[in-house]
């Protein structure tokens, strides 16, 4: 039993190691890229938090449609919304009810 365990310790470890290092080498790592956002990550999670009156979860910058956007979970009572902020001006792009995440305990992306 703790064989096992130890063997499923070292491949997650391992895992995360070769992630870590292809993430920092990826000229396509999001947190990189945000450098070139005109508005903050604070900026866009008040956006969204004003725009469906809740409290934002969870926010990044994502790459979507040829552009780049935050997109910040936003819960308003029982509804999960996923907002999406352009990151140029503010302005709201779309706010779609999240019905994937329900029963998830982390994003469908990642």
């Amino acid at each position: 039993m703790k064989r096992n365990f130890y063997l499923a310790a070292v491949a997650v470890l391992s895992a995360t190691a070769v992630g870590g290092v292809y993430a920092n080498s990826s000229a396509d790592n999001d947190a990189l890229a945000s450098a070139d956002a005109r508005i903050s990550l604070t900026q866009a999670i008040g956006a969204a938090e004003q725009h469906v009156g809740g409290k934002a979860s969870r926010a990044e910058y994502e790459h979507h449609q040829g552009r780049w956007v935050y997109e910040v979970e936003v819960i308003k009572g029982k509804q999960v919304i996923d907002v999406a902020v352009n990151s140029t001006s503010g302005a709201i792009i779309a706010a779609v009810e999240d019905q994937t995440d329900r029963d998830d305990d982390h994003h469908r992306d990642d």
